[in-house]
């Protein structure tokens, strides 16, 4: 492999290092405001554990996108692998027909993502059926 494309994909790679980076911090972060506001609902207002469903549903959109732009250059990744020396430009622009294979909608749903978020928001809903509020 030549000195170009080995430099572009280390670009790639760690521009994926620094995706899969975020998507670790935003669902520590989601973890730790969930248990905060449901240890902040067990000695006080119990209305705090029903706030925590919205910070849930935004880490989980915003989770998604963290992935589904990784999944994009992994794509990216994958076809400036297939270059040759000649061809190598270092453009970091995804292209559309990338965007086209990987959905965001799928993304939202897949195994990585789906399991996790589905799995505090039912533990909340749990906590809010186990302390009697009605959602």
């Amino acid at each position: 492999m030549n000195d170009k494309k080995i430099a572009h994909l280390g670009f790639i790679q760690g521009i994926i290092n620094r995706l899969g980076n975020d998507s670790f911090l935003i669902k520590g972060w989601c973890v730790a405001l969930v248990t905060g506001l449901a240890a902040l609902s067990s000695n006080t207002k119990t209305e705090y554990l029903l706030v925590s469903i919205f910070p849930i549903i935004i880490f989980w959109f915003l989770d998604t996108y963290f992935l589904w732009q990784e999944k994009l250059y992994r794509s990216h990744y994958f076809m400036v692998s297939k270059k040759t020396e000649s061809m190598i430009d270092f453009s970091m622009v995804l292209t559309d027909e990338s965007k086209k294979k990987e959905k965001y909608c799928e993304v939202f749903r897949s195994s990585t993502i789906l399991p996790f978020y589905l799995g505090i928001f039912i533990c909340v809903l749990i906590f809010l059926y186990v302390l009697g509020i009605s959602v």
